[in-house]
């Protein structure tokens, strides 16, 4: 369970979280510490339902959607979680060698390619062989973001905060929004850490509330160091911080081992579409560098390809890619919390489940239509409780007509 939330840990501990936190800046310091928490709160409590429901059924989170949508079904959202961790992977990349370079200039590609490589040798590593290395990661980069936070919460407490960006027009509800979204990202991949511990109920419970506190501090770190400098530059705010050497070991490390997640996850949902024997043919099963290198060939090409990504392509902006990701999760977590934990359905055995698709879609349509408006409580809370609603109406009128055809064909 400590692994596991360990792991979670280092995923929070990002350059995203933080410039997430400092895109706040608009609301204020009081509005933004609001969305924050409230938006954590929520995404934490779908991350553990997410993470039940692969708990219930065994299996990863990709594996376990086939209990609402078919064995074919989940192959579209393995797609999907794959596509948006090759994203992630370019953003988290293209983040953090930006931040290195305002601090150590060797280059913005060269930085991409040192952390695309260090992040292939942390998965070759492996989870179990691991460990002791990334206490001791952990336990710095908890260190230096402990040092930071100091100083900038000793600047608001001096008052040095400042006024809320007069260029910024973010609204309660579009911050919300922001906050829900990292932990909705997230959803996708929980189970996959947590459904084989021995403990699956409380390392679930245990991940997640980790997870989301130190998400919850890194956005309050980045809303607090935007909202005294006005400055929403990763390196800007380490270098203002006296964070020098520190501040690089704090951006390397913390992309190395949040893409470390990704390209689990990507094993993962890669296994939902193939075999997993196809990718792990080791007759021994004994540990060796072949064998880790082939066990995580998914992951691996998933990094190679946003470690180019992030050399090619500007990605600055992240907000559109936050709202892809809530428009097709969120009602695909909505779909699966109607039918695990209200109605108890579970058709696996089918190949596609037409009332869970047409739920999603309508879901789907519904979130991008939502996204025109600006609701105090932000487009996922209203979007979910829709899609649930649609769900829960699908499922009894099929239920009726099928049971009508029986009752015509018994008669």
């Amino acid at each position: 369970m400590f692994r596991i939330s360990l792991i979670w840990f280092g995923a929070a501990i990002s350059i995203a979280e933080i410039l997430t936190g400092a895109s706040l800046e608009g609301l204020g310091l009081s509005k933004g510490l609001a969305v924050i928490v409230l938006g954590h709160i929520i995404g934490c409590i779908l991350l553990v339902l997410a993470g039940m429901i692969g708990v219930k059924n065994k299996e990863g989170s990709m594996k376990s959607s086939a209990l609402s949508f078919g064995r074919w079904g989940c192959y579209f959202f393995a797609i999907m979680n794959i596509i948006q961790l090759v994203g992630w992977q370019g953003i988290m990349i293209f983040d953090a060698s930006y931040s290195a370079e305002g601090i150590l200039k060797l280059g913005k590609s060269w930085w991409s390619l040192i952390i695309g490589l260090l992040t292939v040798a942390w998965i070759i590593i492996g989870i179990k062989h691991r460990d002791k290395l990334n206490v001791v990661v952990m336990v710095l980069l908890l260190l230096l973001t402990v040092v930071l936070s100091v100083i900038i919460f000793s600047g608001i407490k001096r008052g040095e905060a400042g006024a809320a960006a007069a260029t910024s027009s973010l609204s309660f509800g579009q911050g919300l929004e922001l906050s829900i979204a990292m932990p909705l990202s997230w959803i996708p991949m929980i189970a996959d850490y947590t459904y084989k511990a021995k403990k699956p109920v409380k390392t679930t419970f245990s991940a997640c509330i980790t997870y989301s506190v130190a998400s919850m501090w890194m956005y309050i770190i980045g809303l607090g160091a935007a909202v005294i400098t006005h400055e929403t530059r990763i390196d800007q705010i380490m270098l203002k911080a006296g964070l020098g050497a520190a501040g690089l070991f704090i951006i390397v490390f913390s992309c190395v081992t949040t893409n470390f997640i990704d390209a689990f996850s990507c094993n993962q949902s890669t296994y939902a579409l193939l075999p997993e024997k196809f990718f792990n043919t080791d007759k021994d099963k004994k540990p060796s560098f072949k064998g880790n290198v082939r066990a995580n060939l998914p992951g691996i090409i998933d990094t190679i390809i946003g470690t180019i990504g992030a050399i090619v392509f500007p990605m600055e902006n992240i907000t559109e890619f936050l709202y892809f990701i809530g428009s097709i999760f969120a009602p695909m977590i909505s779909v699966q919390i109607a039918d695990n934990f209200i109605l108890h359905h579970n058709k696996k055995d089918t190949k596609i489940d037409a009332v869970a698709a047409i739920g999603w879609a309508i879901g789907f349509v519904v979130y991008r239509v939502l996204m025109k408006y600006d609701f105090f409580f932000g487009n996922t809370l209203p979007d979910m409780a829709i899609t649930i609603f649609i769900t829960i109406i699908l499922r009894k009128v099929s239920l009726a007509v099928v049971g009508r055809k029986k009752q015509q064909a018994a008669a």
